[in-house]
């Protein structure tokens, strides 16, 4: 058994990696005390932006058109499953095969959510992975809530990222056409995707511009990012740990209900290459589970990969930490066993 708080996580990004994963060096969590070099620009802009949110907010409730605001909520789906079906569950993970049409389309649902091109995003996601809790990883959640939220972006990356990012490789996104595509063009297609269009489109039904903007665009956006952050920050902390009790990250269903199902993260990281990134997987909480299989429905999405039961139930009973409200109850008859041989 390792060190109380002894990372163990598999460290597998997808699942051609399994057969690797007993010579992959495990690092525990770690946070080297620093100086803080704050980049005061980017300070500045999410303050500015977040207010932005705030008004926006305050628009979408009171005086914005229904119209408005349904394609408000249009927009955070799509943008939604830009982040979750695409940059992370299909191209940092390679959890399941995409035609063009539909990669065509999440790259686009992707530039709307402007949480940079996916190339840029994937690899950062990988970097989460393999050396998650440490100071490799761009978020890591040992330095705090905040700082795995949003102060990452406010503050100049350690150089444990830059020495060990040619350790990632990006070879395979890097060979798809659509990807080079957006990459090439992006500071073009975001502002258009994310800001300009969903700002013009709703005045064709009567909206002022003003309201598309502040809703539809910045309101819509802050939005966005802040629930996908919560993946960094809040399931890296409060949630319980039924199928790796040693790791950090945790299941907690408020973060799947509004990240499109996002929020079983101690399953996800123990199983990284599943397409669910959830043992079970129900729509409720899953929105990205039905898109995809939905793509999977008409030919779009293939070759879909997922875990079986009997795996699942062997890491439970392995390293689960007794919450699993099937197979769970066996650690805490072990524990409570072992503390009255103990007594």
């Amino acid at each position: 058994m390792p060190p109380q708080g002894q990372q163990t996580g598999s460290w597998v990004l997808f699942e051609s990696d399994l057969n690797k994963d007993a010579t992959t060096p495990i690092v525990p969590p770690s946070a080297e005390k620093r100086k803080w070099e704050i980049v005061w620009r980017n300070v500045i802009l999410f303050v500015f932006l977040h207010i932005g949110g705030v008004y926006g907010g305050y628009l979408f409730l009171t005086k914005a058109m229904w119209t408005t605001r349904l394609f408000a909520v249009i927009l955070y789906l799509c943008s939604g499953l830009g982040i979750t079906a695409g940059a992370h569950r299909l191209w940092a993970h390679k959890s399941y095969k995409a035609k063009l049409p539909l990669r065509i389309l999440l790259t686009i649902f992707n530039t709307i959510a402007f949480q940079d091109s996916v190339l840029d995003w994937a690899r950062d996601h990988r970097m989460h992975h393999k050396y998650s809790e440490t100071d490799a990883d761009p978020h890591n959640a040992t330095r705090g809530f905040f700082f795995s939220h949003v102060g990452w972006l406010l503050v100049r990356k350690h150089r444990e990222i830059k020495e060990k990012g040619h350790t990632i490789d990006m070879s395979d996104l890097k060979a798809d056409p659509v990807l080079r595509f957006q990459k090439k063009y992006y500071l073009i297609l975001m502002p258009l995707a994310c800001f300009i269009l969903p700002s013009i489109i709703p005045t064709l039904w009567g909206e002022s511009l003003w309201n598309g903007y502040f809703v539809c665009a910045i309101f819509r956006y802050v939005y966005v990012l802040n629930v996908t952050w919560l993946v960094n920050s809040a399931a890296h902390k409060w949630g319980s740990k039924p199928y790796d009790k040693n790791i950090n990250p945790v299941e907690t269903k408020s973060v799947s209900l509004v990240v499109l199902g996002e929020g079983f993260h101690n399953y996800h990281h123990t199983f990284p290459w599943d397409y669910k990134t959830a043992e079970l997987g129900e729509y409720s909480l899953n929105l990205s589970k039905l898109f995809i299989d939905t793509m999977s429905i008409i030919g779009w999405a293939y070759d879909l990969k997922t875990v079986s039961s009997d795996v699942i139930m062997k890491r439970v009973k392995r390293t689960g930490d007794g919450s699993h409200k099937e197979w769970g109850y066996e650690e805490l008859n072990d524990s409570s066993q072992t503390k009255i041989s103990q007594d």
